[in-house]
C-alpha cells in the first residue's frame, strides 16, 4: 500500500511539472515527446531500448527496495507512535511491555493499559475512540506483529535484560520511529552478538532449547 502511495505521489508531481512547463497545455509536451521519440528511434533505436530497459530496472529497484515507503512499518489498528511515547514522552518500554523482565515474552499492551492514560489524555481523539470500542466489545487490540523469530528458536527476554542488553540492540532506536518496521531475525544476527560478547553459542543451551 505504501509503495502505491509513493508511486501516486511521484506521478502527481510529474503531472504538475508538465502542466507548469507547458503553461497549462499538456498536449504540447506529448507532441514534442512523440517527435523526439521518432527521431531517436530513426537514428538510435537499439540504444534507446537499452537505455529504457536500464531506466525501468533502476526504477523498479528504487521503488521496491529504497523508496521511503519501504522504510516504515506495518499499519497498526491504532496509529501508535513509538517516537511520541518512548521518545518525546520518555515512557519506559516496560510500562507497555510489562513481562519483559520476568518472562521469555515481553507482553503486548492490553486495551486497559492504553486507557489507563487515554481515559484522561485526548480521550475523544478518533484513534482513542477505537480503543474504547475494543474495550467496550471486550476485544483485544489486534496489533500486527513486526518482529519475527523462526519457530524453532527460543529467545528469552528476561535473560538478556539481566545481562543489560539494551532493547535497541535488537529492535533499533524505537525512540525515533513512529511505526516499527521490524525484522525477521536470522541466526547470523544472534551469533554475531554472542561472539562479540563472548557468551554461549552452544546450539541447545543457547537458543534451541
Amino acid at each position: 500500500m505504501e509503495i502505491l502511495i509513493t508511486s501516486f505521489s511521484l506521478l502527481t508531481l510529474l503531472v504538475v511539472a508538465i502542466l507548469i512547463g507547458t503553461r497549462g497545455r499538456p498536449m504540447r509536451f506529448f507532441t514534442a515527446f512523440g517527435e523526439s521519440m521518432k527521431a531517436i528511434w530513426a537514428n538510435r533505436g537499439p540504444l534507446f531500448w537499452v537505455a529504457a530497459s536500464v531506466f525501468l530496472c533502476l526504477g523498479f529497484v528504487f521503488f521496491f527496495y529504497a523508496s521511503p515507503a519501504t522504510r516504515i512499518g506495518a499499519v497498526q489498528p491504532i496509529s501508535f507512535s513509538h517516537q511520541l511515547h518512548a521518545g518525546i514522552k520518555a515512557i519506559d518500554c516496560r510500562f507497555c511491555h510489562p513481562y519483559v523482565e520476568r518472562s521469555i515474552y515481553p507482553g503486548i499492551p492490553p486495551v486497559e493499559k492504553c486507557l489507563y492514560c487515554h481515559n484522561y489524555i485526548i480521550a475523544n481523539h478518533p484513534e482513542i475512540r477505537k480503543e474504547h470500542n475494543y474495550y467496550n466489545s471486550n476485544t483485544p487490540t489486534p496489533w500486527v506483529k513486526v518482529f519475527y523469530l523462526p519457530e524453532h528458536v527460543l529467545f528469552n527476554h528476561q535473560r538478556h535484560l539481566k545481562k543489560e542488553i539494551a532493547c535497541e540492540s535488537c529492535h533499533g532506536d524505537v525512540k525515533k520511529m513512529d511505526r516499527l518496521k521490524g525484522t525477521r531475525f536470522k541466526m547470523g544476527f544472534c551469533l554475531k552478538c554472542h561472539r562479540a560478547k563472548k557468551v554461549n553459542v552452544d546450539c541447545w543451551l543457547a537458543c534451541h532449547s
